[in-house]
């Protein structure tokens, strides 16, 4: 224990606290509540919480000397009940924290109250609730006060002891909640009792069940004259319970929530504090108060409170008290505990001692370790050296009685007080193995993760005691291999599991040197395995024969697939199918890089009937996976090329593989090299197929006609944009089909001409006719000539049909084109200029004649367009040059600067008298660029055509035309308006 510093510790609270109204005769605390009873009738109450006192005369209007027998306060300090006995007889009254004056509880009178239970969950500052008065005649009464009501609701009678009447002297009640019903437990005690009630319901209900069926109670020999009943409460719940009977102090666990706790047995771990334990070698001595703390009993024992560990029994303490000379006579009264503060109370005729409370479990452990009970002694240490003490005890009782993997596990919970070099030392001093690898796997479990070095070598010297348990087993019994329950199998499944846990901490290359030097093979792979060091163990499957568990390994996603391409060879020679499939299900496989596993394998002799796996993975690439690699192609291309079957071949070239572009390729293999291939192995329809592929028709054709003429005459067809390349070939064909006849003379006549028919009119009958000898009849020829003659014909008429329809065309041409000069239209005498809004008949003196312009008449020249618009020139020069485009202004600006410098040397020359003939050339020019003019402004309509299309991206405001937006600003405060002309 420790000896520095006391557990309890008395002081002074106040001297003479009975303030002249007699001696201190009982008391009772709750929340820094004090309230005291005195032997003339007066109850002072002290709030130390609030800083305040107040005194209750009790014996006011009654005859003779009048005493506080007992005092009671809740657990909250506000509500008080004191009973006060004289000659008159015994009263009871009730006071409320904020009352200046006690109410007394009438239908108690004549009746010595000494006990009172609160129901401390329901309590509160303004109400009561239910309360339970014990009397000194075995009486049980209900008490519900509220603070609004001045005065008490009811009091009811509850139970009487009628079989043994005895005054009840200490009462408990605690309440619990179950399945929305509130449950009753009160525990009452006289000297020699210990009664048990509960129920559901109300007060009233429990205790009228118990008028038909026995009380539980427990009965103790001996006699006291002051038993008491206490509850511990820890967190406004009722912990365990203490009776001062004859005896000795009774005292066990509460369980309100137990499953014999409905029958009024909701007591355990009962014991009995015998007397006797409290003086060494004289007479016990009963106490004459007790008091409850969470470890320990506070018992009065004359002037001095001896305190008892309740779990050893032991006296840890004796309290002193500092009386006066007049009060120590008589010693101290009693006790008293304030539940909500955590103080205890002593008390005598004068003075009031508080005793406090340092910490009393601060050594429960200890306590509980020399009892033996370990895991109390756990829960209740302070500090990580505690902790290490009693794992300590434990690990050495352990390994005393050669229980040494329990020891181990105790063991490898200490981290300060023993070394871990000491406890290795003592299971290698006693031979146990298999307890130190116990050991030290516990010890792994406790280490922190920061402890990675120790971490690590641990774990190494682990792995080593496991491999050397492993061959010890061996070593005993070979059969273990085959058994699958043996020992041996059990520890190799536990050391698999251990590399699985400690992959993260074993450090890799010494673990495969340790593993290795025991020869465990199996035991290397899979810790590779774990490592992520796939290439050993896909080795390892491979050199078992094992291909199918080499290829789950290489398919997990954490193994690079670079591992897939390096054992790809050896894989499809072990097992082509599985390997195959492999490849099939695996993504993000590049098929060039197994090429050569593939041409590896496919160099290998095959049965006929076998399914030639290369071929099935290719076909799959190709076709599933659209794969585009030329080297891909290639390798399929000559692997059907070596079948004796050339259907899958053809079928290969003529599949049309581009998948990518528009104008992409529609296949991939490379054609000189499948043509070289075809060629050595002797596929012709292959090559013809290559030939025509390559756009060499005429090779085709001519290997075609070595295979078969059909197959030509089809490859002839397929040229269509090169009329004189297919009559080639057609020709080619033909002379091959002359030359190739066997029967008579007439009979190949007529198998040439049926073959002209197939040709659909592109080869005639003298193109053939080269063909056959120059001895051959013409009357054999006859027909086919004749019909000849006729196409001819026919083609001629066709022509002199076309020839005419073209002239007449011709001359339909020109005379509208005659006509168009004589072309006109009216014009209505008001018709309006588009842009000016001037009438356009107007005389040209008042517009201004264009330059470059004859006047007709008197009126200006102006434009007529079909829709029905007209313009004057000037007018529409003017919209034109404005509305169109920069490049194309300044072009009908220079034809009309040209035209104008001509007319003014026209003019001048005119007035010079030339000769008239050298005015022609001028008028030709005039003529020439007035045209262009007309061209360049008249070509369409300006509000018809594009160029008004075009003036719906234009902005309403032009840039230049910034003054005239400002002119419209309405401007405040203008003394006069103005009229601002507006130029259209």
């Amino acid at each position: 224990m420790d000896h520095g510093r006391q557990v309890f510790t008395v002081d002074l609270l106040e001297r003479y606290a009975a303030k002249g109204h007699g001696v201190i005769t009982c008391m009772a605390a709750g929340n820094d509540v004090i309230v005291i009873g005195t032997s003339r009738g007066w109850v002072i109450r002290h709030d130390f919480g609030a800083g305040d006192s107040h005194e209750f005369d009790l014996s006011a209007g009654r005859p003779g000397d009048q005493s506080i027998h007992r005092v009671f306060v809740d657990p909250g300090g506000c509500h008080c009940i004191a009973t006060v006995v004289g000659p008159g007889g015994a009263e009871t009254f009730y006071t409320y924290a904020k009352w200046t004056k006690p109410r007394v509880l009438s239908k108690l009178k004549g009746l010595v109250v000494n006990v009172v239970a609160w129901n401390r969950q329901q309590i509160t500052e303004v109400s009561t609730k239910e309360v339970i008065l014990g009397t000194d005649n075995g009486q049980l009464h209900e008490l519900a006060v509220d603070e609004k009501d001045k005065k008490e609701k009811y009091i009811k009678f509850l139970y009487e002891l009628t079989e043994l009447p005895e005054a009840l002297m200490g009462l408990q009640m605690e309440t619990a909640s179950v399945i929305n019903e509130t449950r009753y437990y009160v525990m009452a005690v006289t000297p020699t009792r210990l009664y048990s009630f509960t129920g559901f319901g109300s007060l009233e209900t429990v205790f009228a069940g118990y008028l038909d069926r026995a009380v539980h109670f427990m009965e103790l020999p001996g006699d006291i004259p002051n038993s008491e009943l206490h509850f511990y409460i820890k967190q406004r719940r009722a912990v365990h319970f203490a009776w001062l009977s004859g005896a000795g102090i009774y005292h066990g666990g509460l369980n309100f929530g137990g499953q014999h706790s409905g029958n009024g047995n909701f007591i355990e771990n009962k014991a009995l504090l015998n007397y006797s334990k409290l003086s060494e070698g004289v007479e016990a001595v009963k106490p004459s108060s007790i008091a409850l703390s969470e470890f320990h009993f506070l018992l009065l024992l004359e002037n001095k409170v001896k305190v008892v560990n309740r779990i050893s029994e032991n006296i840890i303490e004796e309290l002193q008290f500092d009386q006066t000379s007049d009060s120590a006579a008589k010693g101290i009264i009693g006790l008293c505990s304030d539940a909500t503060a955590g103080l205890f109370y002593a008390y005598d005729q004068n003075s009031i001692f508080q005793v406090s409370i340092n910490d009393e479990g601060r050594d429960m452990w200890k306590v509980y370790l020399d009892m033996n009970e370990y895991a109390a002694a756990l829960a209740n240490c302070r500090d990580p050296f505690q902790r290490d003490q009693v794992y300590l005890v434990q690990a050495e009782a352990a390994f005393s009685s050669k229980d040494y993997f329990r020891a181990s596990s105790f063991y490898a919970k200490i981290n300060y007080i023993l070394s871990f070099e000491e406890v290795t030392l003592k299971f290698i001093s006693a031979g146990e193995q298999d307890a130190l690898r116990t050991f030290l796997l516990r010890k792994l479990d406790n280490l922190e993760k920061d402890d990675k070095c120790q971490i690590t070598m641990i774990s190494t010297w682990a792995t080593e005691l496991y491999l050397d348990k492993i061959n010890r087993l061996l070593l005993e019994d070979d059969s273990s291999l085959e058994n699958s329950d043996s020992e041996y199998q059990s520890i190799i499944k536990e050391f698999r599991a251990f590399l699985s846990d400690s992959k993260d901490v074993l450090d890799e290359a010494t673990t495969m040197k340790l593993l290795e030097s025991y020869g465990r093979v199996e035991e290397t792979v899979y810790f590779a395995s774990l490592k992520g060091q796939y290439e050993i163990v896909v080795h390892h499957y491979i050199q078992q024969g094992e291909a199918k568990r080499a290829l789950e390994v290489l398919q997990k996603p954490s193994v690079s697939v670079d591992l897939q391409y390096k054992f790809a060879p050896d894989l499809i020679a072990l097992d082509a199918y599985e390997t195959v499939e492999s490849w099939m299900t695996t993504k993000n496989l590049n098929p060039r890089k197994l090429i050569p596993a593939m041409m590896r394998y496919s160099s290998e002799p095959h049965a006929k009937n076998e399914t030639h796996e290369v071929i099935k993975y290719l076909e799959f690439c190709v076709h599933k996976l659209h794969n585009e690699d030329p080297g891909v192609h290639n390798l399929l291309l000559s692997l059907y090329a070596k079948q004796e079957d050339d259907s899958s071949l053809l079928r290969f070239l003529e599949c049309k593989f581009g998948k990518g572009p528009e104008n992409g390729p529609e296949f991939f293999y490379d054609p000189k090299y499948a043509l070289r291939l075809c060629l050595k192995e002797k596929r012709m329809r292959a090559c013809v197929h290559i030939y025509s592929m390559m756009s060499m028709h005429e090779e085709a054709v001519a290997l075609a006609l070595q295979v078969d003429p059909e197959l030509a005459m089809a490859e002839a067809d397929k040229v269509e944009d090169d009329e004189d390349l297919r009559k080639k070939l057609w020709l080619m064909i033909a002379k091959h089909v002359v030359e190739q006849e066997k029967g008579t003379k007439r009979e190949n006549i007529r198998m040439a001409i049926a073959f002209l028919k197939e040709t659909d009119g592109l080869l005639k009958i003298e193109d053939i006719l080269p063909f056959f000898p120059d001895f051959a009849l013409i009357d054999d020829f006859k027909e086919a000539i004749c019909s000849s003659l006729e196409d001819y014909n026919k083609q001629i008429e066709q022509l002199k049909e076309e020839m005419n329809d073209t002239t007449h065309g011709a001359d339909n041409i020109r005379n509208d084109i005659s006509a168009l000069a004589q072309r006109c239209t009216v014009i209505d005498r008001d018709e309006e200029c588009g842009v000016c809004r001037r009438k356009i008949l107007n005389a040209g003196r008042e517009f201004g004649i264009g330059r470059g312009y004859t006047s007709v008449g008197q009126m200006a020249p102006f434009y007529v367009f079909p829709c029905g618009h007209a313009f004057h020139a000037q007018c529409l020069i003017a919209h034109v040059t404005r509305c169109t485009v920069e490049t194309h202004a300044e072009y009908i600006l220079d034809l009309q600067k040209q035209l104008t410098l001509i007319s003014s040397e026209t003019r001048r020359e005119s007035n010079g008298n030339l000769a008239s003939e050298g005015s022609i050339p001028s008028t030709t020019s005039v003529d020439k660029l007035r045209s262009q003019l007309d061209d360049a402004i008249a070509s369409e309509c300006p509000f018809c055509g594009d160029l008004m299309i075009r003036e719906i991206s234009l902005p309403f405001i032009l840039p230049d035309e910034e003054q005239h937006v400002l002119s419209w600003d309405l401007k405040p405060n203008v003394g006069s308006q103005r009229n601002i002309p507006l130029s259209v």
